[in-house]
């Protein structure tokens, strides 16, 4: 009976150990395209790839796709190549990329063709039959302009048009046949990383993450000078953001390798931003470039490394040892191993991510991926679908003017004693929404501005709007000119009006957000104090240095500079110390706050503690209060 009883218990407890994959918190996989899914009919050239990644990185999941550009993976290969992988100890899902040939533009499927949605829904179905979960990759849009599309289109807007085409596509072609084929598949959609322009494209973020059964985050920043411009914060703000549109099924992050010509960092970083948004899985994409993205130290060991950075290129050089053997790597697949590895320590630890809660309505335009440069200036940025109710401080920008009780919800918020911070873009979009509280004018005009007062100045000319507003209404709490100091004319950087128990503030972004990095410190400081009532810590520092906070008292800080910075963070008073959760250091708060600079822009009530941090070029710290 002890015998029995003993037994038991360690078959429960292998698994725990089995379910819990290599990782505390989090699972690793691997997406793998079609392409290479076909090339696994050749048994010798599946074990051969999968030395290559398997004697550098732990994997705990790897994805099979069915489809893209209209190859489709004979159900022979299919099942031989599950059997592979399930032989070692990898779970195995599926994968649709609903391409028709990625070449021309990404040419996707016709979704009103009657013989495109004949195809669509087969793929499907043939992906159900071998997969109990399978990912649609990237492309379940439609960017078709055929004749037919244009026909059945008619009057609708392209947005209107295409966002209703494919849910009901989602629905009828995707959803509902997979699971009369198979009752036990989840079907889970990824959605890329440009979210602010999907409703062209017909991903409906309003009725997808309801009707599948989960989703997945495209977390890949890669270099933020490329085509979409996406800045490195992004890889940490998606994955919020997307929880918050159905809490508890965003299933994951998504990254490629794109973006490692600037340094095996930029890799590493989209790796670890996507688990500090507390990502359950990652999936790296995809098995070719897992074998194929040779690690070359010309290219890939960036200038500041040497200094103990997050991401240290030599170290993760250095041999190991995977099932006896030394190993040094080769590919792209070790680096991700490296970053696992480091993250593994802390990340278990930290709570759910909190943040400036910013109010974005479904399908809306304007101030495209401001929040993401906002991260990038040290605001923790927390987007919602929703207006939310319990917060002393909303950000609304320009995103939130489609929404036709926004004056009542910001009336309710100012008259409640709470405060609202608007953009200058939204004030200039909804005139009459703000006139209601004050009568705050933007138009065309612009300035160009270098000289902020007391809060600084920048060797750059900036281009900015003109806030216009009436003498005594409202007041200037940061002010911008050229030059302001000894000049004759300046414009607001922070405007500020009272209405009822609370304040109206108005932020002027520039017109080329990337000039958010060229403010000087002191305009960031004062933006992030309005802005950072609900939180409990904030940072004292230069553009490109992010904060990371979570509700179980545990913070990160980031620099995205080239250069090692040291910067203050200001922790509501009654806190002492904190600690490295890494390293295990303590410490001291400062005995005087007044060490903070000139900068320093605190109101009379404010009161933190505060603390010096230095940060290594390109890297984190962890911290608990």
């Amino acid at each position: 009976m002890k015998r029995s009883f003993l037994l038991l218990v360690c078959l429960f407890a292998a698994g725990i150990a089995l379910q819990a994959g290599h990782y505390k918190g989090f699972k690793v996989s691997i997406y793998t395209r079609a392409y290479e899914v076909e090339k696994m009919k050749d048994l010798h050239w599946l074990d051969s790839t999968w030395n290559i990644i398997s004697a550098q990185l732990q994997v705990d999941k790897i994805y099979l796709e069915t489809h893209r550009d209209l190859l489709i993976v004979p159900s022979a290969t299919l099942e031989q190549a599950k059997k592979f992988f399930l032989d070692k100890g990898i779970e195995v899902g599926g994968g649709i990329t609903y391409t028709i040939d990625e070449s021309n533009s990404f040419e996707t499927f016709c979704y009103s063709d009657p013989e495109h949605r004949k195809k669509v829904q087969e793929i499907a179905e043939h992906t159900a039959k071998h997969f109990d979960d399978f990912i649609l990759d990237d492309f379940f849009f439609t960017s078709c302009k055929s004749d037919i599309e244009i026909k059945t289109k008619g009057t609708k807007s392209w947005t209107e048009y295409r966002t209703q085409l494919m849910t009901e596509a989602a629905q009828n072609l995707v959803i509902k046949p997979s699971k009369k084929v198979n009752p036990k598949v989840k079907v889970i959609i990824k959605y890329p990383n440009w979210y602010d322009h999907f409703q062209g494209l017909g991903f409906n973020l309003e009725t997808g993450p309801q009707i599948f059964d989960g989703v997945w985050s495209g977390t890949e920043t890669r270099d933020p000078s490329g085509a979409q411009h996406l800045q490195n914060y992004l890889s940490y703000n998606i994955i919020t953001y997307f929880d918050n549109l159905r809490p508890g099924h965003n299933y994951g992050g998504w990254v490629d390798s794109g973006g490692s010509g600037m340094g095996m960092d930029r890799y590493a970083e989209q790796l670890w931003l996507t688990f500090f948004g507390k990502a359950p899985e990652i999936a790296l994409f995809a098995y070719n470039q897992l074998i194929g993205t040779a690690l070359r130290p010309e290219v890939h060991r960036t200038k500041w490394q040497g200094q103990g950075t997050s991401f240290d290129y030599d170290e993760m050089m250095k041999p190991v040892n995977y099932s006896g053997k030394p190993v040094v790597g080769t590919t792209i697949a070790r680096v991700a191993d490296y970053t696992f590895k480091k993250i593994n320590e802390f990340i278990y630890k930290l709570g759910k991510p909190v943040g400036i809660k910013s109010y974005k309505v479904f399908h809306a335009e304007g101030d495209d991926f401001l929040q993401n440069y906002l991260g990038m200036i040290g605001l923790p940025m927390d987007m919602h679908p929703t207006f939310p109710t319990d917060q002393k401080v909303v950000l609304l920008t320009e995103q939130a003017k489609g929404d036709p009780n926004l004056a009542a919800k910001i009336r309710t918020q100012l008259q409640k004693g709470g405060d609202v911070v608007v953009t200058s873009s939204l004030v200039k979009a909804a005139p009459d929404v703000i006139a209601e509280i004050a009568e705050i004018r933007v138009n065309d005009l612009k300035a160009l501005v270098n000289d902020f007062g007391n809060s600084g100045k920048t060797d750059k000319d900036i281009l900015i709007p003109q806030v216009r507003y009436y003498t005594n209404d409202a007041w200037e709490t940061v002010s911008a000119g050229r030059p302001l100091t000894n000049g004759v004319s300046g414009y607001p950087m922070l405007l500020r009006a009272n209405y009822s128990k609370g304040n109206l503030y108005v932020m002027t972004i520039p017109e080329d957000f990337g000039n958010l990095y060229d403010l000087p410190q002191g305009v960031l400081n004062a933006w992030r104090q309005v802005l950072s009532k609900d939180l409990d810590v904030r940072i004292d520092a230069p553009s490109k240095v992010s904060l990371f906070l979570y509700d179980n008292d545990t913070f990160i800080v980031e620099s995205f500079l080239d250069e090692p910075v040291t910067i203050q963070v200001c922790v509501k008073e009654g806190t002492n110390q904190i600690t490295d959760m890494v390293s295990g250091v303590v410490l001291e708060k400062q005995a005087s706050p007044s060490g903070m600079g000139r900068f320093r822009r605190w109101m009379p009530d404010d009161k933190t503690s505060v603390f010096t941090v230095t940060l290594m070029p390109h890297s984190y710290r962890v911290f608990s209060k």
